[in-house]
Formats: structure tokens, C-alpha cells, sequence
């Protein structure tokens, strides 16, 4: 039990801290509500229509699986702290972790998963391109 105690501290001091904030949010903060309080608005303008609109699930996938990579920095960092415990052990298997993650990079890239362009913006791609891959700039500059 003594082991959890600075946890339980920790814990203790989190709530403290948010208690407080809450409270004195609520005691300082503003209690009169204007006329147009719930009126939403964007840089002084009054909004026109809705928010919510539809997006390409191809403008998401770039997204998550940046996020998905981001954390497995988590297990490098975990593993660059503890380097030394792990010794040669540690480094095969940081190195087998390395390849699986680079090895499923290259077989997103290849894929296209990590292309934004939609099917319509890759043909007009390919039309631009001549022979070599170079550009062609007349078209280009319409």
C-alpha cells in the first residue's frame, strides 16, 4: 500500500486542482447573459446555414493513421528510457519493431492510402504528366 501512495497524492492534488478551477470559474465567471448570448457567430458575422457537412472518408484515413504511427512513438520512448536494461535483447527487438513499422509504411504508400487525391485529381495528374514525368506547362498554366 505504501508504494500507491504517491499515486494516490498525485490523485488527490488533480482533483484538488480541477475542483478549484471549476469552483472559482463559477464564482468569478460572468453571470448576466446578454441579449444575443446564444446567437453563434464567426468573426462578428451572423452564420448562414449549417455546420455539419459531409467529407470524403479519404480526407479521415491520412488523419488516423498518422495518429496510429504518432503512437508507437510511445513504445520508442518507453524503449530509449530502459535502453540500458534491455541491453542486446532490447535492441533486436526495438529493431524488429522498427522493420514491422517501416515495412507497413511502405505497404501504406504503395497502397495510396496516404494519397489525398481523389480518383478524378489523379487522372488529371497523369494527363499533365508527359513522357518522363515531366510537366506539361502550358496545360499547367490554364
Amino acid at each position: 500500500m505504501s508504494d500507491l501512495a504517491p499515486f494516490f497524492i498525485y490523485a488527490a492534488a488533480v482533483l484538488a486542482i480541477v475542483g478549484v478551477m471549476l469552483g472559482l470559474s463559477f464564482v468569478l465567471g460572468q453571470s448576466a447573459a446578454g441579449k444575443y448570448t446564444g446567437t453563434p457567430f464567426e468573426s462578428g458575422i451572423v452564420s448562414v446555414g449549417s455546420a455539419q457537412f459531409r467529407s470524403s472518408v479519404h480526407f479521415y484515413l491520412p488523419a488516423i493513421l498518422f495518429i496510429i504511427f504518432d503512437l508507437e512513438v510511445v513504445f520508442l520512448f518507453a524503449w530509449a528510457v530502459g535502453v540500458r536494461e534491455t541491453g542486446w535483447v532490447g535492441f533486436v527487438e526495438i529493431t524488429v519493431f522498427i522493420g514491422i513499422l517501416l515495412a507497413a509504411l511502405f505497404y501504406l504508400w504503395r497502397v495510396g492510402a496516404l494519397d489525398w487525391r481523389t480518383d478524378i485529381q489523379r487522372r488529371g495528374l497523369r494527363e499533365l504528366r508527359g513522357s518522363g514525368g515531366v510537366v506539361n506547362r502550358k496545360e499547367f498554366e490554364l
